[in-house]
């Protein structure tokens, strides 16, 4: 059938395919599933409807399949064979499914009408189901975005990212870093949110995955997986504890990561607005790990009484328990954090001038 609603439809569905560069198959599927709905409303217990749409004739046929019976009992599926021969001239035999066809007409009025509902209400569906697929690539991955405008009320940042607008939300910005219309930083893709609404890329610059992903496109030991990564623990924008392990013996995992004259190390924390980086030695060993954890302190020793409860004492030399514990905390916090241990730092002695206040017991952190 085509008559001049279906065929304006047909015209103005190929033109809006071609500008939105959505296949036009897809809105035909929309409006079809649409078009079943409406028929269905007209011949509810009638089980087989059948669109054939074609989109390059600009024209589509809808049908009811009927089964030949010898009894009619159920006349919105069944059909008798006298009047199956009024609709085609095929030799038919009972059980035979013939397709009755519709008032084309009427429906096309119909078709015109859900086309225009279809074209309204789901063009953005299509468009934010595209635009999540191009996305989906992007996940957990580290990206250069450009920075477009700061809003002033809530602080977030509207970066560019492949051509979209994209919200860095404050929380999601190092603490003190002041970014400015033109800048160009690296954010960490946490995630696709695909709400009924147009899809909105998570992104971050505290997330401790950006710190990895700085490292895999500055260490190619890392990048190949000779050096690998085991855990990371950060306070963005003041410092971050990176643990690592070396798969080739023949390759110092630690001097990878640093490169020489610091360069490598240097080119991650400038990224991350001068954060310091704290890349220690992995070992399955918890006493092992604990006292690396702790760097740049020395540890004499670390007592795990029960493995179980990781929990542990880590013994300092007295000297150094405020290295160990570091400015208001943090190194410990970090160490906790990096290793899932709780921390007891104790110094050599058993006693400090001010040990009350030296003392530190810090715990993992739910990140």
């Amino acid at each position: 059938m085509a008559n001049s609603n279906t065929t304006e439809l047909f015209e103005a569905l190929t033109l809006l395919a071609k500008e939105k560069g959505i296949d036009p198959a897809v809105l035909i599927e929309k409006i079809q599933t649409a078009l079943v709905i409406a028929v269905k409303k007209e011949y509810p217990r009638s089980e087989n409807i059948k669109f054939d749409i074609n989109i390059e004739k600009g024209k589509f046929d809808v049908a009811i399949e009927k089964v030949v019976a010898e009894e009619v009992e159920d006349s919105a599926n069944q059909i008798s064979m006298e009047e199956a021969k009024t609709h085609t001239r095929r030799k038919l035999e009972y059980g035979d499914i013939v397709s009755i066809k519709l008032d084309t007409q009427h429906f096309g009025r119909i078709a015109a009408q859900t086309a225009k509902q279809v074209i309204k209400q789901g063009l953005k569906e299509i468009e934010r189901e595209q635009l999540v697929a191009q996305w989906g690539g992007l996940q957990d991955e580290a990206v250069t975005v450009t920075v477009l405008k700061i809003e002033t009320r809530t602080g977030n940042a509207i970066v560019n990212l492949s051509g979209n607008e994209v919200p860095l939300f404050k929380s999601e910005q190092i603490p003190g870093e002041i970014l400015r219309p033109g800048d160009m930083v690296k954010v960490y893709v946490s995630g696709v949110s695909a709400s009924d609404h147009r899809p909105m890329l998570k992104i971050s610059r505290v997330n401790k995955e950006l710190v990895k992903r700085l490292f895999e496109s500055e260490v190619p030991e890392i990048f190949d997986g000779t050096v690998e990564i085991k855990a990371i623990s950060r306070e963005a924008g003041s410092r971050s504890k990176v643990a690592v392990i070396g798969n080739n013996p023949n390759v110092d995992a630690l001097g990878a990561c640093i490169g020489p004259g610091r360069q490598r190390i240097s080119k991650v924390c400038a990224e991350l607005g001068g954060e310091k980086m704290d890349v220690v030695f992995y070992s399955e060993v918890p006493e092992e790990f604990i006292a690396q954890a702790l760097k740049p302190s020395d540890v004499i020793r670390v007592e795990i009484p029960d493995p179980e409860v990781k929990a542990c004492t880590a013994i300092v030399p007295d000297n150094q328990l405020s290295l160990a514990i570091g400015n208001k905390g943090q190194n410990a916090k970090l160490a906790a954090k990096l290793t899932g241990y709780k921390i007891d730092i104790r110094p050599e002695s058993g006693f400090y001038e001010g040990i009350e206040s030296k003392q530190e017991k810090s715990e993992p952190e739910e990140e």
